[in-house]
């Protein structure tokens, strides 16, 4: 259980966001009061049922949650995130900007640098002012990621006759990139393509479809596990510029220079820089659009349909 409350009598507030259009359900919950075991999460993240979000942000202090209290120290706010099927991530990178923006609308913090901590470690995190003459309310949100593992072991990715070799990039969550002629070729993407040899990624892996758009300029798609298809994945975007530099012959620490790559998704754009260090920097925007309170039924831990 994650919190110390088995059940919920009232109503519950709630905030839903977007970066990049890859969408969250929002849930405060400073004291980690509210227990959300996997089939809440996924009522609450149910496009027809409940709130729909391709995962859920548990808004939790880093001293109140046991997986976090070791972080405590370096960032006061732990992102518990969970896939819209209620299963446990490590990270979600557009989910730390919507998480950051969060905070930010709730007073916790302001525009400039602050640190979250995640299951894939303590995330460094800018808030940026919204330029003058830009008439936005607020500015992009630059993550950094951390740095990406190139680990040995790589997967073939086949979607009916179509077969891809992969690049096995770690961004805190495994992710396989696959450079392809045609985005379409990755088909539906709303169920797992198959991927051997599975034991390459015993837990699931996310899977990245890549097509060239201009120097140093991608497309992409994505089916994450526990999500299918979504519409932006912030560490997808990440191992897929890693794996488009090192396809294109570069290497930061190399070079000592950093590279940018613009990555397209289907919700926006995102760019990212890996500098001669190693760190991997996201930045792009994030959105509140909406909030309101959770009727205590769509908590109740409960498999009987709501509808």
């Amino acid at each position: 259980m994650d919190g110390v409350s088995t059940s919920q009598t009232s109503a519950v507030p709630f905030l839903k966001g977007h970066g990049t259009e890859n969408d969250f359900v929002i849930v405060p919950d400073p004291d980690n009061v509210i227990d959300l075991p996997a089939s809440v999460v996924g009522r609450l993240c149910d496009r027809r049922a409940g709130i729909g979000g391709d995962g859920l942000l548990h808004v939790v202090r880093s001293a109140a949650h046991p997986e976090a209290r070791a972080m405590a120290d370096e960032a006061a706010w732990f992102m518990d995130y969970r896939n819209a099927d209620g299963s446990i991530a490590e990270m979600c990178g557009n989910g730390v900007r919507v998480f950051a923006r969060y905070l930010q609308r709730a007073g916790h913090v302001e525009s400039g640098d602050l640190a979250v901590a995640t299951r894939g470690g303590v995330k460094t995190v800018h808030i940026a002012k919204a330029a003058p003459d830009s008439g936005a309310d607020a500015g992009d949100i630059t993550v950094s990621m951390g740095r990406a593992a190139l680990p040995g072991q790589t997967v073939t990715v086949t979607v009916q006759e179509h077969s891809w070799p992969t690049q096995n990039v770690n961004m805190g969550n495994p992710h396989a990139v696959a450079f392809v002629e045609h985005l379409d070729d990755a088909g539906n993407l709303y169920t797992e393509p198959s991927f051997s040899p599975a034991a390459v990624y015993p837990d699931g892996v996310n899977i990245e479809f890549v097509v060239d758009r201009g120097e140093r300029h991608v497309a992409m798609r994505v089916h994450e596990r526990g999500s299918g298809e979504t519409r932006s994945c912030g560490t997808g975007a990440c191992a897929v510029a890693v794996a488009a530099a090192r396809r294109d012959g570069i290497d930061p620490a190399a070079t000592g220079e950093p590279v940018t790559y613009t990555v397209d998704l289907p919700g926006g754009r995102l760019v990212i820089t890996e500098g001669p260090d190693g760190e991997v920097e996201m930045t792009g925007p994030a959105v509140i659009v909406a909030e309101g309170y959770i009727e205590p039924a769509l908590l109740a831990q409960t498999e009987t349909p709501l509808g």
